[in-house]
């Protein structure tokens, strides 16, 4: 899951290089933190947060295949 987030949001920012990705692992449930420039934060959740839902939604499907709930953040 960290990969997946970690390339798509590669793919739409302007610095890649600054794409991190920390994963915190629960017992049922793990998170996410995506952490990018400040200036390419805009790019990763995109207007009225139309990317950030759509890279949520497809966490959510890919986890579900692995029967675990994965949240995505997005630090400044």
């Amino acid at each position: 899951m960290k990969d997946l987030v970690k390339y798509i949001a590669q793919a739409l920012v302007d610095n890649p290089d600054q794409v991190s990705v920390e994963e915190v692992e629960g017992n049922q449930t793990s998170v996410l933190e995506l952490k990018v420039a400040k200036e390419d934060l805009g790019k990763v959740i995109g207007k009225q947060g139309r990317t950030a839902r759509a890279m949520r939604t497809i966490l959510s499907a890919a986890s579900a295949k692995v029967k675990k709930r994965t949240v995505l953040e997005i630090l400044e």
